[in-house]
């Protein structure tokens, strides 16, 4: 495993690219099974911990159309350099109405590399879509998004993913997470990051409580690894499925900082939880990020939001 985290191609808001050495440091160093993402949004974690097998799995089809279109060729670091220079030509002309001109051609054709381009051009890294189906962020306001040192560092994510899943056996399935679940082994280890419940959902299909306790049952009933990704609290309340369903596993945290929000005020920082189902002392030991076990106590200091 690389000590280096490198950035994929697609944004979104909790990417777990600055936590990715803290997972990685909870991989058993003899792992050789398969790594499966039941939630594998930009595929951050999974293409930095580059396992030499992969199923990456999500409910959001553009973005599994998207790794695929890398698998299979069809996207290339050259492609997405001349697009991207193309319509970033474009949007610094017409401005914002381009955007919105490709936002409606990718919700009316669904190419990939116009998902790349709303993706890259929409406010704050955003991922979201209307009930039926449309992507709906709007413009970040900035015609000059794609300058030329811009695209050339997309097309450089677009080659390091390409060369991750073409030296690995990467398979890439849009699906629910419990069909996922249900095709690992026992010597697979499961990575969950779905929506952090109660708190923001950018997420194609949504999330609630039972959807959070469905996850819980199957992951529960796993007889392999898993580890799960979720917030424990922040300064204003405390995640009360945490106590409720998750503590029956180790649960360890660490602080970290989301740049969730368009006002900076509303960007706080939150005590990330890692939820497993094997940690013990000797991974602890070992572990290069301060690991705390996480002891859950009602405290006046978490109120309601």
């Amino acid at each position: 495993m690389s000590a280096k985290v490198c950035v994929p191609p697609i944004k979104s808001q909790g990417i777990k690219t600055k936590l990715v050495p803290w997972i990685k440091s909870i991989v058993p160093s003899d792992f050789d099974g398969m790594w499966i993402e039941p939630f594998m949004g930009t595929g951050a974690v999974a293409f930095n911990i580059a396992p030499r097998y992969a199923l990456l799995s999500d409910t959001n089809p553009h973005l599994i159309n998207f790794y695929s279109s890398i698998a299979s060729g069809e996207i290339t670091a050259d492609v997405v350099k001349a697009y991207l220079t193309r319509e970033g030509a474009l949007l610094l002309e017409k401005g914002e109405d381009h955007y919105y001109f490709i936002r409606d051609r990718f919700n009316s054709g669904h190419s990939p590399l116009d998902f790349l381009f709303v993706n890259r051009a929409g406010f704050n890294g955003m991922i979201r879509f209307n009930r039926k189906g449309g992507f709906n962020i709007p413009f970040c306001r900035k015609p000059q998004r794609f300058a030329q040192a811009y695209v050339t560092k997309i097309a450089n994510q677009v080659d390091w993913v390409s060369k991750i899943i073409k030296s690995k056996h990467f398979t890439f399935k849009c699906q629910a997470f419990s069909k996922t679940i249900a095709e690992a082994s026992i010597q697979d280890i499961i990575y969950c990051d779905p929506p952090y419940i109660d708190r923001h959902v950018d997420y194609y299909n949504g999330w609630d409580e039972s959807h959070e306790r469905e996850l819980f049952n199957k992951l529960s009933e796993f007889e392999g690894k898993f580890i799960l990704s979720t917030w424990h609290h922040n300064d204003y309340r405390e995640n009360e499925y945490i106590k409720s369903l998750w503590s029956k596993h180790s649960v360890i945290t660490r602080e970290h900082f989301y740049h969730i929000g368009g006002k900076e005020e509303n960007r706080n920082p939150v005590i990330e939880a890692l939820v497993t189902n094997y940690i013990a002392a000797s991974v602890e030991k070992k572990n290069e990020c301060p690991i705390q076990y996480a002891i859950f106590e009602k405290s006046t200091k978490y109120g309601a939001a």
